[in-house]
């Protein structure tokens, strides 16, 4: 029988997890900092009343913490929309969070024959340069850049209808977090499992318009076709780091609103605002963005863009767009997995909960939920009661 030993680096996760510092955690916990260190560290163990006072503090099971990592996931490098406002704190937590993410897939692909990520296989240079990262010479890069991914996922040209559903087609899995949008509102990262890369697109819910979510996911497939995955991302300098921006919102620019059919459409009102609300509906991304594409194309001069920005400051735009609806995101590809499992026999709330302790990941349900971004109630665990009697057959009696 395996001996339960406490795991300290779970200690560490799971105060990550919820972006509790060792300060703070010693001070709700009434644990000197030192002996919480010495913990995580695997310099001494906590005793049995310590760790119920911690797992009920950080939300997690008493067993989380005595169990062995049995798949191996590591993340090397995550890219954050708002980086510049998300402290190092938020963005640990939510990293921490997508490794449990991945962990949970990598148990579902023992049932699930999940689409294998798509690799374009781009050879992109970028121009790092502020000067030259928009000239022709850039544009013609990124346009070249979009074509061979379009060609590789064969994306019709127009009008993407469901973003989501192609990125998970081609093996990018796609999920849904809460926290204050002035924080982060995005972020891609690839975690390493037993070898094999996992890339995943998170994407803030709550008051972002449909439009907003959709270029979200744009640009972070944007980050992981485009940039290198084994570098780190907090040894870039402030410059490097906004030029990567730059070319991902290049990027969801040109893939979102393809160079010929959008020229076509945007072509017969080039300056006019209410037009551009038209487009809206069918190309589902935000004036500002069309606006700004439009320039890019040539098909609008430098004059009328800043005019044509004057106008939308000047209507409160800015933040907020006319037809501007709090977005979601579809049924996650994860709900689906399940749901076939379920309704299959082949696996129960019960068993699948099981199943994922039984490889390292010993959550609630509720937490499992709001990771893989599953409908409330779908790990609900019902034991049903096989009553002692029943009816009597009144014809037995007769």
């Amino acid at each position: 029988m395996e001996q339960r030993k406490f795991n300290g680096d779970r200690l560490k996760k799971a105060r990550i997890y919820n972006g509790i510092s060792l300060t703070d955690l010693a001070m709700q916990a009434d644990i000197k900092k030192q002996s919480i260190s010495l913990y995580e560290n695997g310099k001494n163990v906590p005793d049995h009343e310590k760790v119920r006072v911690l797992a009920r503090i950080l939300g997690f099971p008493y067993d989380y913490f005595f169990q062995k990592d049995k798949i191996k996931a590591y993340t090397e490098t995550t890219y954050f929309r708002s980086q510049a406002t998300a402290t190092k704190k938020d963005r640990a937590a939510q990293s921490v969070k997508l490794e449990f993410v991945s962990q949970m897939y990598e148990t579902l692909w023992n049932y699930i024959d999940f689409p294998v990520y798509k690799d374009p296989k781009l050879d992109f240079i970028g121009y790092d340069d502020p000067l030259d990262c928009e000239s022709q010479d850039a544009i013609d890069e990124m346009e070249e850049a979009v074509a061979k991914v379009k060609k590789c996922w064969r994306v019709p040209s127009g009008p993407i209808k469901d973003l989501q559903y192609l990125l998970e087609q081609n093996g990018i899995l796609v999920t849904g977090f809460s926290i204050g949008e002035d924080k982060i509102d995005a972020f891609s990262q690839r975690t390493i499992i037993d070898n094999a890369d996992v890339f995943l697109i998170a994407v803030a819910l709550g008051s972002r318009p449909e439009c907003r979510l959709r270029f979200d996911m744009a640009h972070e497939l944007g980050h992981i076709v485009l940039h290198p995955w084994s570098e780190d991302i907090e040894s870039l300098s402030k410059e490097e780091f906004k030029a990567r921006e730059r070319q991902a919102n290049m990027f969801a620019s040109a893939f979102l609103l393809p160079r010929d059919s959008f020229s076509k459409d945007v072509s017969q009102y080039p300056t006019d605002l209410k037009f551009y609300l038209f487009l809206k509906k069918k190309w589902k991304v935000s004036v500002q963005a069309m606006m700004y594409r439009a320039r890019q194309l040539d098909i609008i001069s430098a004059n009328q863009y800043q005019y044509m920005m004057r106008q939308v400051s000047k209507n409160g735009w800015r933040t907020k767009e006319p037809d501007d609806i709090p977005g979601t995101l579809n049924e996650s590809i994860f709900q689906g997995a399940i749901d076939l499992l379920f309704d299959n026999n082949i696996l129960t709330p019960r068993s699948l909960l099981s199943d994922f302790k039984r490889h390292g990941v010993t959550l609630y349900p509720g937490m499992i939920e709001d990771l893989l971004h599953l409908k409330k109630g779908t790990l609900d665990i019902e034991d049903k009661v096989i009553p002692l009697f029943r009816i009597k057959n009144t014809e037995d009696t007769e």
